[in-house]
């Protein structure tokens, strides 16, 4: 289509917008240029829009003011995406779209679709260097009223989205943040959190707390209370709030980015407040059963064995864990039993090279500390016929049980199986292949040849491909259709660990020590299926 050809339909489009056509073609004309702007936008062409921008968003403002709640939805996910496309011109639009979304905002807070879209809106606003000020002076002061008000008085549930979008708007605006985010918003966050009783309010004080942290470290250290107290004593303390056991376990789910980004810029600048927060993830651990919550809390270790291997082991060997033994097997115990469990790109990341860094630091010094710590490893099976549930009662799964180092070896075998196959299928799905079924009726034909060719004796081969933990329920790092470019955050973005293709360390760190004395050791406890694992790579383990 030429671009003549397009402004020609967008002049159309544009009429359809008219408060004088029927209700129909409106919203038809809303979904259209929806449409325009997001094909336009990837295709860099976007410019051919701007001549039309303002008579698009004025009319799209004035159908917001008199839509249905649903196209309504529709309106201000159209006027979200039009902001994106010419920034000189949405700072014109500040003073008429910021206040048109904090008024529905505060009408349908507790609409997650609606609130998405207020918060997009925000976001291009806040990073938009000739509005952003005008937007906090309108922006700051609700969102200070709401955190600060009784919630009791307020429309229920209002506050966590509140903090949402100012977590967005900080993290938006970038550094340095202005007077009114560091001398009024922060303090009021902080003290939001501490007073609040309710997770989801804890989750969300926590998460901006977080995006103040990382975007404006140096003002909040240099922000002093009447008291005389930092912002860093703030944060330190709302840690402690959500770490606290007596809280649900789920005001943790988000804790371990908090901590790490902190122990990161901050490190022993923290003094005696690092212990007692890394005392409280022990003592928060301790009571979680929920996998997120335990990932979140495990995430705090495997961060600092990036960067402080030999000082987190010697706190985590001499704080005694739950049972009288020490800390260091209590983590190691629940982290091998939960990694297969683990999801999200990121983490599993950071989970993985953080357990091989460990798996080195053994090899290379023989660390004694971790001696005498076993876990479970292989289930141990039985020739006994079929398992019925009153065999199973009577006679339990049995595991073998191995050194946590054999543990951590068998672990990083089959994540290195995980991603193998979770690029495999990445590429298939790039070509426009299908890997699991091709051409439907055709292979029926050759069932009975395909029979014939395989291998009953090579259990191996024929368990390969059921090998992934990908199969698990909440498991995502072996998903083909998870990929490190859904990852949005911004502190893993920044994080060297997120560029390491896990495919190609696992590949070298694993060969590197085939060729290791310790190795035969290792390689004693590999099943069939581990083994076939490493041929693949070149290692042949007898």
């Amino acid at each position: 289509m030429t671009p003549k050809l397009v402004q020609n339909f967008l002049e159309a489009t544009t009429l359809g917008l008219g408060a004088s056509q029927p209700a129909s073609v409106r919203v038809s004309a809303v979904r259209a240029i929806h449409g325009y702007c997001d094909h336009l936008k990837t295709s860099n062409n976007s410019q051919i829009l701007v001549p039309f921008l303002p008579t698009i968003m004025a009319e799209l403002i004035e159908l917001a003011k008199q839509s249905s709640s649903d196209v309504l939805s529709l309106v201000m996910e159209t006027i979200s995406i039009a902001l994106t496309i010419d920034k000189p011109f949405t700072a014109t639009c500040e003073k008429q779209i910021a206040p048109l979304a904090i008024a529905l905002f505060l009408k349908f807070s507790q609409d997650p679709i609606m609130a998405s879209y207020v918060e997009d809106i925000f976001k291009e606003l806040a990073s938009n260097p000739d509005c952003k000020d005008a937007l906090e002076k309108r922006l700051i002061p609700t969102i200070v009223s709401i955190i600060n008000s009784d919630p009791e008085k307020l429309p229920m549930g209002i506050q966590s989205p509140a903090l949402d979008i100012l977590c967005t708007v900080v993290r938006s605006t970038g550094a340095p943040l202005s007077s009114d985010h560091v001398t009024i918003a922060f303090p009021a966050v902080a003290q939001c959190t501490l007073r609040s009783d309710d997770n989801a309010v804890m989750q969300s004080g926590g998460e901006c707390l977080r995006a103040y942290v990382s975007v404006g470290l140096d003002q909040i250290k240099t922000w002093h209370d009447g008291a005389g107290n930092n912002g860093i004593s703030y944060i330190t303390k709302s840690i402690s709030k959500l770490l606290n056991p007596q809280t649900s376990e789920f005001t943790a789910a988000f804790i371990g980015r908090l901590v790490a980004i902190l122990i990161s810029k901050v490190g022993i600048g923290l003094g005696d407040d690092l212990s007692a927060i890394l005392k409280a993830v022990l003592s928060k651990m301790q009571q979680a059963e929920t996998l997120s919550v335990v990932q979140s809390l495990v995430m705090v270790f495997a961060h600092l064995m990036h960067s402080q291997l030999n000082a987190v082991l010697d706190f985590l060997y001499q704080v005694p864990g739950p049972t009288g033994n020490t800390a260091l097997e209590f983590v190691l115990t629940e982290w091998a039993a939960r990694q297969h469990n683990f999801y999200g790109a990121y983490e599993c990341k950071v989970s993985i090279t953080a357990l091989s860094e460990l798996l080195k630091h053994f090899i290379n010094t023989n660390d004694s500390r971790l001696d005498g710590i076993v876990v479970k490893g292989d289930e141990i099976f039985k020739h006994e016929g079929i398992r019925t549930r009153s065999k199973a009662a009577i006679s339990p799964v049995e595991w073998t049980v191995i050194p946590i180092q054999v543990k951590i070896y068998k672990i990083l075998v089959n994540e290195l199986s995980n991603v193998m196959e979770a690029n495999i299928s990445r590429q298939a799905s790039a070509g426009g292949e299908d890997i699991e079924e091709e051409d439907g009726w055709d292979e029926d034909e050759d069932d009975d040849d395909d029979d014939d060719n395989i291998n009953d004796n090579d259990l191996a081969n024929q368990l390969a491909g059921f090998v992934p933990t990908s199969s698990f329920l909440g498991y995502d790092f072996g998903d083909a259709d998870v990929d490190d470019d859904d990852e949005d955050d911004p502190d893993a973005l920044q994080d060297p660990v997120f560029q390491i293709d896990i495919q190609a360390h696992l590949t070298e760190f694993l060969q590197q020590l085939s060729h290791h004395p310790s190795h035969v050791v290792f390689a004693s406890h590999l099943n069939n299926i581990e083994k076939h694992i490493l041929s693949t790579i070149g290692i042949s383990v007898q």
